[in-house]
């Protein structure tokens, strides 16, 4: 398989430098910018990066690039079961088969205000993808592997404990309590894959700094990009041998 270190680093370096460009251009035009770091968020593509590698994973694995949808919309579009339907960052398909659909994520400031939020959406996606599935609503395609991929921003504010919280009602769960929203999210991660939710995840900090030199940190290995690469891989291989 490639060398998928390397690849996020690329990515990494992709998402952070691509950011900052769309922060300065927004507005050129104009003459207008959005307040905050808003311009590098509505200015899109920073993910770009990630996406690439996960499709050069599939790739790799034997699939054909025409079966490998990451650009348009209407290519990417599932139906829901809850909803009418459901855009995903990259859909996987051998024939009429759905080999992978995966959802990438990443997370720069206001940790407060959309830890939950972020949690919510990994959450719903994957009920609603599997109320589907059961449903037959994918049919004749076989299961499906459903992927998530996540980047938080390294900051004082991401990785440092949290005050403790006393709730009115019932006591928070203490796995929670007094955690980095670092450690929260790597540990959202770890319960999406163990719940069977997501058959992996992948979770890692990259700080703006270092990040545009394509530096990151993985805390948990388990959740980490080559887990995530070489269940992909291998979901995919098993595909492409079965539409030899």
């Amino acid at each position: 398989m490639l060398d998928v270190e390397a690849g996020l680093s690329a990515a990494v370096k992709y998402f952070w430098v691509t950011r900052k460009a769309q922060h300065k251009q927004q507005g050129s035009k104009t003459g207008k910018k959005d307040a905050g770091t808003r311009g590098a968020v509505t200015g899109g593509k920073h993910a770009d990066g990630f996406v690439k590698l996960i499709a050069a994973v599939c790739h790799d694995a034997g699939l054909p690039d025409t079966q490998i949808h990451t650009r348009e919309k209407k290519s990417r579009l599932l139906p829901g079961y809850f909803r009418p339907s459901k855009e995903w960052d990259l859909i996987v398909m051998a024939r009429n088969d759905i080999v992978a659909v995966v959802e990438v994520k990443s997370q720069v400031g206001s940790f407060g205000n959309n830890f939950n939020n972020r949690v919510e959406e990994a959450l719903g996606n994957a009920t609603d993808f599997w109320a589907a599935y059961r449903k037959g609503m994918f049919e004749p395609s076989q299961r499906p592997w459903l992927g998530y991929l996540f980047m938080l921003e390294e900051t004082d504010k991401s990785t440092r404990p949290t005050r403790r919280q006393m709730l009115t009602h019932y006591p928070m769960d203490e796995d929670f309590q007094s955690r980095s929203y670092a450690r929260r999210y790597e540990l959202v991660c770890l319960r999406l894959v163990r719940e069977q939710l997501y058959n992996a995840a992948c979770f890692f900090v990259s700080s703006a700094e270092s990040g545009s030199k394509g530096q990151y940190l993985e805390p948990n290995s388990e959740i980490g990009i080559r887990n995530f690469c070489i269940s992909l891989h291998a979901r995919a291989a098993a595909f492409a041998r079965l539409h030899e």
